[in-house]
């Protein structure tokens, strides 16, 4: 089928709730929408980071912003009975991988029992028309495949973190056919890993430990450089989300699982990663292998997007090399202490020009 493109039309004037929108993604998301013309809400516990690009990027301004625990289920139900909402996407979540084996309670708490109370919440408000709910790449069963991972291959992952997005994928599956399988609500589920992006100061993340290693001039220590990544600019799987919420509207068969990941060239090792950074960086980055003991992480991983490109028309508008650019800019603007909401809203048009 023909591409399709993000349509302002669409957007303009649509209520939209956001969960886990003071996050890296959801400030990336909130700010896109608020640039379409939509009447966005979000619903969050806390802002996650120190910096942030929420607070830096003003992205409060221009939407209703609800401070709540996506684990009361109270809480979300008054959310969504307070915003009125016709499309939500549902992005709150403990996403760490070695958080979770810090804290496992927490993290099955807030991906599993939080996606349920979202799901439960709008079930019983019966109104919602799209939901789209944000996984992971990680929610597969790992069996560390040279190639990508289809949607209907088996759900699993080897730490708390990612088994937990395994069970959500499973929890969107049930409540999918037994409560929205009318098509009046349009229930989807979303997979993308490894996003990368201007802003993002989340912790034991690797761009985010380069740019704050790059900035401050300190070395940073890589664990598992020659771990293969699927890496894309976080705009290209935001757009696959958008542009996936616009087809629901219209076509309920599009309920079902989809993965947005980049292209198979752009799956590269860590240590590719930093050298090209470090290439693009003034003063380049400076960083030696992490000889500590650290937690299981999956050494190979991809995703096949075929479904996604053949039913949407979707495809990642930026590839490796222009994700990059994309960031040392952004970054190079915040240390010159520039407008940083200026800088974000750029990067979103230009992308999708």
């Amino acid at each position: 089928m023909a591409d399709m493109a993000i349509d302002p039309e669409f957007w303009q004037g649509r209520h939209v709730l956001l969960t886990g929108h003071t996050g890296f993604k959801g400030s990336w998301l909130s700010l896109w929408l608020q640039s379409l013309g939509a009447e966005v809400a979000g619903f969050s516990l806390d802002i996650p980071t120190t910096p942030s690009l929420f607070e830096l990027g003003h992205v409060a301004e221009g939407m209703r912003s609800i401070v709540g625990d996506i684990r009361d289920y109270g809480a979300v139900e008054a959310a969504l009975a307070e915003c009125e909402p016709e499309v939500v996407i549902h992005m709150a979540a403990q996403s760490l991988v070695r958080r979770s084996f810090a804290d496992p309670r927490e993290t099955y708490a807030t991906n599993v029992m939080g996606t349920v109370n979202v799901l439960e919440a709008i079930r019983a408000k019966g109104d919602v028309r799209v939901v789209v709910n944000v996984t992971s790449d990680k929610c597969y069963e790992n069996r560390e495949w040279d190639w990508g991972y289809r949607e209907d291959e088996p759900m699993g992952g080897h730490d708390p973190y990612s088994n937990s997005k395994g069970c959500a994928e499973l929890v969107t599956a049930a409540f999918r056919r037994s409560f929205f399988h009318n098509g009046e609500t349009r229930l989807a589920s979303v997979r993308a890993g490894n996003v990368i992006g201007g802003g993002d100061w989340g912790e034991d993340r690797l761009l985010p430990d380069l740019m704050r290693a790059a900035l401050a001039g300190e070395t940073v220590p890589i664990r598992n450089p020659t771990a293969v990544r699927p890496w894309q600019h976080v705009l290209n799987p935001l757009s696959g989300y958008l542009t996936l919420a616009q087809a629901l509207w219209d076509r309920a068969e599009l309920a079902g699982a989809w993965n947005f990941g980049p292209s198979d060239e752009d799956a590269r090792p860590v240590s590719w990663i930093v050298d090209e950074l470090g290439e693009r960086w003034p003063g380049g980055v400076r960083w030696v292998p992490d000889e500590g003991s650290n937690p299981h992480e999956a050494h190979q991983l991809k995703l096949d997007s075929s479904r996604a490109r053949a039913r949407l028309g979707w495809r990642p508008a930026w590839n490796l090399d222009a994700a990059l650019d994309a960031i040392v800019g952004w970054y190079g603007a915040y240390a010159d202490s520039r407008d940083v909401r200026e800088v974000t809203l750029a990067q979103i048009a230009e992308f999708s020009a």
